[in-house]
């Protein structure tokens, strides 16, 4: 029996501790810092992802047998690192790669590079930093319109501008480069834009071997149709019916193996989940961006397609026996739809009392900007609530979820609507 501690605090948190919480492995469960909703499934502890000393104590106090390793922040922070430079953590399993494998997200630079020196199929791009600005001006000349700019560090799922013309785009450049993102964008990429539909994939792996996780298809800007700004993720669909064998088997021979192996050649110690941004281009698929971490919302409709025990999977992540390892797939729809709060993503207010919970059926409810004020569950963040639902289809299963984000109330609730519209 094990202890486990996860860190974070979000939708995708919440969605991997049920789905951990089902296994006979555990002994006892401890979320940091949690939510309102992890309450229910095990511990939640006040620390901060980022308070690695804060960790350090709760893993010990708790005796804690493996750590997973939620958002991106703590993984490029090095989290990971901190733990095997400590004699009296080191033992610990970890899931979660370390910080020079997390560059594959905290650098875009760095993930471009590598995919070029592994033949991995993704856009055209050039990185300009300052004293390469004259390039940069003139390597958007050679472009077609739009045109794609992207702070090279973590910019909280901000830092990329798509511009429709020359001229502004130039100017945003500039303005990048002069810290409009502050410190993540010292550096800019500029990429080719690629015209498709994107999906997330998903693998765990131990750095030898990996396993495929369900696909899932997000929904990122506020607006339906797709307009208006980009949001942190309004919803999630799985399975993505173009993701069919062929394409993915595309996916696996020319992105997820080449990049297991590349991890490898290139000596970078590797454990835990990849996340693929791809894009379809005509069948084809290219890479967008790597994620080090499992995608939030996509996460609370992939666990629930997993059948197989999860601790087993975060195990052979951890102790390097991936290979031993197979995974079993409900074949049924999951979906998310994400209750937001008015405002967001602009300015939105927290600690507005919710209700409903109890008039809901039939849908798993993940919270992802939650806390509990007294008796009452109160929001406490721009995205509040996950409705995670299962059906025979993409339809059902969204029908079921829109029935209950119906009952839930807090003041300025927000959803989108038209969730599978392009699919």
């Amino acid at each position: 029996m094990m202890n486990i501690l996860v860190v974070g605090s979000g939708g995708r948190e919440h969605a991997m501790a049920w789905k951990i919480k089902q296994s006979p492995k555990v002994d006892q469960l401890f979320i940091a810092p949690g939510n309102a909703g992890t309450a229910s499934l095990g511990e939640n502890i006040p620390v901060g992802v980022s308070d690695f000393a804060g960790l350090k104590k709760v893993i010990l106090e708790k005796n804690i047998d493996l750590v997973l390793i939620g958002p991106e922040v703590p993984l490029v922070e090095g989290l990971h690192d901190f733990i095997l430079a400590d004699a009296e953590l080191k033992h610990l399993k970890v899931v979660g790669p370390q910080q020079e494998g997390a560059r594959l997200e905290g650098s875009k630079d760095f993930a471009k590079a590598f995919m070029q020196r592994h033949n991995i199929p993704t856009a055209k791009y050039l990185t300009v930093t300052p004293q390469n600005l004259a390039e940069g001006l003139d390597f958007l000349k050679t472009m077609q319109a739009p045109y794609v700019l992207k702070a090279d560090g973590l910019a909280a799922g901000k830092g990329v501008l798509i511009i429709d013309n020359l001229p502004e785009a130039q100017a945003s450049l500039k303005e990048m480069l002069a810290g409009q993102f502050g410190a993540a964008s010292s550096k800019v990429v500029i990429e080719e834009f690629l015209s498709g539909v994107e999906l997330s994939v998903f693998a765990i792996t131990d750095g030898k071997d990996y396993q495929i996780l369900p696909e899932a298809k997000d929904y990122k800007r506020i607006g339906e149709g797709d307009t208006g700004l980009n949001t942190g993720g309004m919803g999630a669909i799985s399975p993505v019916p173009f993701a069919d064998q062929a394409f993915m088997k595309k996916v696996e021979d020319r992105i997820i193996r080449p990049t297991v192996k590349g991890l490898q050649e290139d000596n970078i110690p590797y454990n835990g989940f990849v996340f693929f941004g791809l894009i379809n281009c005509g069948g084809e698929p290219y890479v967008i961006e790597y994620n080090v971490r499992m995608g939030d919302p996509e996460t609370e409709a992939v666990m629930l397609r997993i059948q197989s025990d999860f601790v087993d999977l975060l195990e052979a992540a951890a102790n390097g026996t991936m290979a031993s390892q197979a995974i079993a797939i409900d074949n049924r729809s999951a979906v998310t739809v994400m209750l937001v709060s008015g405002g967001y993503p602009g300015d939105y207010t927290k600690g507005l009392p919710m209700s409903g919970f109890d008039q809901t059926e039939g849908s798993i409810l993940f919270h992802a900007g939650t806390k509990q004020a007294g008796s009452e569950v109160v929001t406490d963040g721009g995205r509040v609530l996950a409705i995670s639902s299962y059906g025979s289809s993409m339809h059902e299963a969204l029908a079921q979820s829109y029935a209950n984000a119906e009952k839930i109330s807090f003041e300025g609730k927000y959803y989108r609507k038209d969730l599978g519209f392009d699919l």
